[in-house]
């Protein structure tokens, strides 16, 4: 069987395996936190070293409580608007569309290039999902998900925002504000102080991707634009999960327990100007 390689010099798409890696591990537990089963055969059809990845429990842990939060965020906008549009930012090798799908949604996957190419060959596209090979700062994309009037638009980034630089973040939010008033992101972030031990880890892990942007403050994004509200923010010890072990201590120490969450903004107003 011939092997398709991920081709990028971009080292925080390799990252993107990371992830698809804890997907394929958590579906052959006998009772997985979420379920995603075409991960393994992902994985077996893909030319790498995964044993690079040695994950302990608490970071198998992790990688998948944030997926299943991400996944239910998506479910619960759905039911409140099932003809809504979805962008899926940073994409990789995630199925999040077949886990979530309602019948309605038209659904967008944005990555880079070599990204999609790949994914194209292992995971393809249908009618009502779409792969976008573009950078999220490059404008062409916007234009391509943009001819929906008068449907409600969520923009998901899982694993992504962190990895860039406070400047494009900001940009990033503040495009969506301006052009899709309304509308909801959901991203994960952690503070400055995290970034430093997770970039830690990465070295660790012999990968050349790094974290750059922390967030300070849960509500810092409502000084980037009129209109930009905290919805709701959701830490991974609020309610600690057994399988997270002693790692559950941690909730009794604020600097920890409030380091990395699942933050959930509505970006302006349908009535509002830009």
């Amino acid at each position: 069987m011939v092997k398709l390689t991920l081709d990028s010099s971009n080292a925080v798409a390799e990252t993107l395996l990371i992830a698809l890696h804890a997907r394929a591990l958590e579906a052959m537990r006998p009772a997985p936190l979420v379920r995603d089963e075409r991960a393994p055969a992902l994985v077996a059809l893909i030319d790498y070293d995964f044993s690079r990845f040695a994950l302990r429990d608490h970071d198998q842990t992790t990688t998948i409580l944030r997926l299943r939060e991400f996944d239910r965020r998506a479910i619960a906008f759905l039911a409140r608007s099932p003809q809504a549009v979805v962008v899926h930012i940073g994409c990789g090798l995630d199925t999040r569309f077949d886990r979530v799908d309602n019948g309605q949604v038209a659904w967008y996957d944005l990555d880079l290039p070599e990204v999609i190419e790949l994914r194209r060959q292992l995971v393809g596209d249908t009618d009502r999902c779409t792969a976008i090979a573009c950078s999220v700062f490059d404008s062409r994309w916007l234009d391509l998900v943009g001819p929906h009037a008068g449907r409600p638009y969520l923009f998901l980034a899982e694993g992504v925002l962190p990895y860039f630089e406070l400047d494009q973040v900001r940009h990033l939010v503040v495009t969506l504000r301006q052009c899709f008033p309304g509308c909801e992101l959901v991203f994960d972030g952690l503070t400055p102080f995290m970034i430093g031990l997770h970039n830690l880890q990465l070295r660790l892990s012999k990968v050349g991707a790094r974290l750059h942007w922390g967030l300070r403050r849960e509500r810092d994004l409502e000084a980037w634009g009129k209109g930009i509200r905290l919805l709701e923010a959701w830490y991974y010890f609020d309610r600690p999960e057994p399988r997270l072990g002693v790692t559950r201590l941690v909730r009794y120490l604020p600097f920890f327990a409030k380091g990395v969450g699942i933050f959930h903004y509505r970006l302006g107003s349908t009535d509002a100007p830009p």
